[in-house]
């Protein structure tokens, strides 16, 4: 790599720093006061939901199904099988990790919207939403999609978050899991979340392909990670070590390129080049989670026909694979959905105390409604 293509990248990341103030509008919905905390036996269990691609219901057709399934299969699979995890994971929160709606496609997306994440509404879980790369390209505006989001029931979703005036774009926000009620870490955030826009398309002339994350949201993450670790460390029950997070976005990192069949668990079969489809210039968000220290695993979607997780350097990069059936895949290869679960540790006295491990695994949507490929993300003796 020349030194004149360093020095290009470096001016278009500095000129792609192009924020947004949002200053003075909606953060978020009124439901975005309720807390999160692990259950009375000590889990806390996340499904995502990768790349829906819902459009405008039955008369939307699936792609890339057997010749069998081409006359009946339409969006209506898709919620379908929203519906069918929701039932057989019972998870504490839903995570829509991007092309949640496939804007070409829809007539009304704000229809699409809501159609996309009843499911999830009606089942009266707590659920957020990340943005892709194809929400915005119906008749919303990005903009207009994410405050959509944070308008409807039961979702934690925020615009951006309510402290930070400026920042890129929509859908940057944290939050905050507590411990089990009645216990001594009820009122500590025992587990962190992250949920970030990674944008859709460069913007720079000169740069073609996906986004990346921008300065101006790593600054926020940088300063949020810091000031809940040292709370964690601090005020009643103080710790010696920080809470675990997890971030979410849609977009892999470059260094999702980084594992081969003999280091991740799970399948890569995207055929283009190495198969991961991130931004073409490395903006260094992976060096900031690794610098920040209390991100365990990153889960993103966007490359349908990836669904593998792999560690690098004490962090996890996972996909969750390709769920929805307006969305491309390959016939005869099943949709399919991540789930996470973090589990406390007993104390001395019996109670429950912070986070012991976190685990993940994946159903597909076959016949048998299959778990495969479960994995240890982190576990607190050799993670800390």
């Amino acid at each position: 790599m020349g030194f004149g293509f360093m020095v290009l990248v470096l001016v278009a990341l500095l000129f792609s720093f192009s924020p947004i103030c949002v200053s003075g509008e909606k953060h978020g919905s009124p439901q975005n006061q309720k807390k999160l905390r692990f259950d009375k036996n000590g889990e806390f269990k996340i499904l995502q939901v990768a790349d829906m691609h819902y459009a405008d219901g039955k008369s939307t057709l699936c792609l890339d199904v057997l010749p069998s399934q081409n006359a009946s299969c339409s969006d209506l699979n898709t919620t379908s099988f929203v519906q069918r995890m929701i039932l057989a994971e019972k998870p504490n929160l839903i995570v829509f990790t991007g092309d949640n709606i496939f804007g070409f496609d829809s007539s009304d997306s704000a229809k699409s919207l809501n159609a996309a994440f009843a499911p999830a509404i009606a089942s009266n879980i707590p659920w957020v939403a990340v943005l892709g790369n194809h929400d915005q390209e119906g008749s919303l505006s990005r903009e207009g999609v994410m405050k959509h989001i944070v308008g409807m029931k039961n979702t934690l979703s925020q615009l951006n978050p309510s402290e930070v005036h400026i920042i890129d774009g929509f859908g940057n926000y944290n939050l905050e899991v507590g411990g089990v009620q009645g216990t001594d870490f009820e009122n500590k955030s025992v587990l962190n979340l992250y949920f970030i826009d990674s944008g859709d398309y460069s913007k720079v002339p000169s740069i073609h392909g996906y986004d990346w994350i921008k300065p101006s949201q790593q600054l926020w993450f940088q300063r949020t990670s810091e000031k809940l670790q040292k709370a964690y460390k601090s005020g009643s029950m103080p710790q010696k070590n920080s809470a675990p997070g997890l971030a979410y976005f849609h977009i892999p990192l470059p260094e999702y390129a980084s594992f081969d069949k003999s280091n991740f668990t799970g399948v890569k079969l995207e055929p283009d080049g190495d198969g991961i489809s991130s931004a073409s210039v490395n903006s260094g968000f992976f060096t900031t989670l690794v610098r920040a220290g209390d991100v365990k695993a990153v889960f993103t979607g966007h490359d349908h026909l990836n669904d593998f997780c792999g560690n690098l350097t004490g962090i996890h990069l996972c996909y969750a694979g390709g769920f929805g059936y307006h969305a491309y895949g390959k016939a005869g290869w099943s949709r399919r959905s991540r789930v996470v679960v973090a589990r406390l540790e007993k104390t001395p006295e019996g109670s429950w105390g912070d986070v012991k491990s976190i685990n993940t695994w994946k159903r597909l949507d076959d016949q048998h409604f299959t778990e495969i490929d479960g994995q240890v993300l982190w576990i607190k003796s050799s993670g800390r």
